[in-house]
């Protein structure tokens, strides 16, 4: 139950976890599967974020595992008739002396979402270095927006704010997985009012609105950073094993980047238009398809968001 309650500690959009995990103890191996709990379907109609939060989580069971002594061979997408079982990780044996990626493990309880405004401090080139490597392990390319490129990114995330704050289907994504401080519903999943983060008073950071643009008492107005630090993570191809090979690209890089010291929030409005997708890409990079973008800086740590009980998301068999 460790191992997964580890796994669960991934981001996933909108802390929907829509993932569940089954353990076959006869075979050692444990089954990730999609649950259409947390599924949304106005903001990810092809669920192509449920497969990105189910790799963050894939991500996290293989660091646990690691971290626990165990070699384990992962297979995504393990049954072309079986579209919902996303990957499988069966415990082959004691870990060799490879032990990546268990080093990455003390950051899975510790990597929170910040929503808080971060110093306007460069990232040093070593540190950025480190995060295109932890991509590229996945088999996924990270680059940091710069020049017209960042102020691309930067209008397309605030377009696809805007159309999120007036869209019906958006707000009731929204709605579903959001939870005000008078919300009587099990506080287990989604993004509960004091994780919401400040609202921006001046500043470039693409922040979401989880209030929906509406009022809360008592909550805090930021300065946030002008020029923001934006890693954006593509793949040549765009179908589910990629989305979930960027699942354990972001993961990896967002425990990495807990190390190095670093916050980080997701940007994710542009991505959830299909017209506003597309144009994040720099051409001249030769970026295929967009598939995150991250804000990264040095700032406060974020606040720890609800899980749903291990009981909840993970069935044993004999």
């Amino acid at each position: 139950m460790a191992l997964v309650r580890d796994a669960t500690a991934a981001p996933s959009m909108h802390n929907a976890q829509p993932w569940r995990f089954q353990y076959s103890r006869r075979n050692r191996a444990f089954h990730l599967r999609a649950d259409l709990r947390g599924a949304l379907p106005h903001s990810d109609p092809v669920l192509r974020a449920l497969h990105i939060g189910c790799g963050a989580a894939l991500m996290n069971l293989r660091v646990a595992v690691a971290h626990e002594g165990w070699q384990a061979t992962t297979r995504v997408l393990p049954d072309p008739s079986d579209p919902m079982l996303l990957a499988s990780v069966t415990l082959t044996g004691p870990l060799g002396d490879e032990d990546d990626p268990a080093a990455l493990y003390p950051a899975v309880d510790t990597r929170h979402t910040s929503r808080y405004p971060f110093a306007e401090t460069e990232i040093p080139m070593s540190v950025r270095t480190a995060l295109v490597d932890a991509a590229d392990q996945e088999h996924v390319s990270l680059s940091f927006a710069s020049g017209w490129h960042l102020q691309s990114v930067l209008d397309l995330a605030r377009e696809g704010e805007a159309r999120n704050l007036t869209d019906a289907g958006a707000a009731a994504d929204l709605d579903r997985f959001t939870r005000r401080a008078d919300d009587t519903r099990p506080a287990t999943e989604g993004v509960p009012e004091y994780a919401f983060g400040p609202r921006r008073r001046i500043g470039k950071a693409p922040m979401r609105d989880f209030a929906g643009g509406k009022p809360i008492p008592g909550r805090a107005t930021a300065d946030f950073e002008t020029s923001p630090h934006l890693a954006l993570l593509s793949t040549s191809r765009d179908r589910p094993v990629e989305w979930l090979r960027t699942g354990q690209a972001v993961e990896r890089v967002l425990l990495r980047a807990t190390l190095e010291g670093l916050a980080a929030s997701f940007v994710t409005q542009a991505l959830e238009w299909h017209d506003l997708r597309w144009p994040l890409r720099d051409p001249m990079a030769g970026m295929a398809y967009m598939q995150m973008v991250l804000r990264l800086g040095y700032g406060p740590p974020g606040t720890r968001t609800p899980r749903r009980p291990v009981q909840d998301v993970l069935d044993i068999e004999p």
